[in-house]
């Protein structure tokens, strides 16, 4: 059986400075995680999977917020 790495969890200024990255970039390269991940302290695959798990949020967000905008639109009148 395939063991499951433990959850990490991630401080407040980590998650800041996660998000602060996200912004910038949705898909950092493999350079760009390595500096992420020294600046956060945790390992670039431990990034490379905080990104994937962002972006599907913010894709479902999207997705959220295009459909209540269908739900009630607005007129131009």
């Amino acid at each position: 059986p395939v063991k499951k790495k433990p959850r990490t969890f991630y401080s407040t200024e980590q998650l800041e400075e996660l998000e602060k990255m996200f912004q910038e970039d949705h898909y950092p390269d493999s350079e760009k995680r390595r500096e992420i991940a020294a600046v956060v302290g945790v390992t670039p695959q431990r990034i490379l999977v905080w990104f994937q798990n962002r972006r599907a949020k913010w894709r479902k967000l999207e997705k959220l917020s295009v459909k209540g905008n269908r739900k009630y639109p607005t007129s131009s009148a």
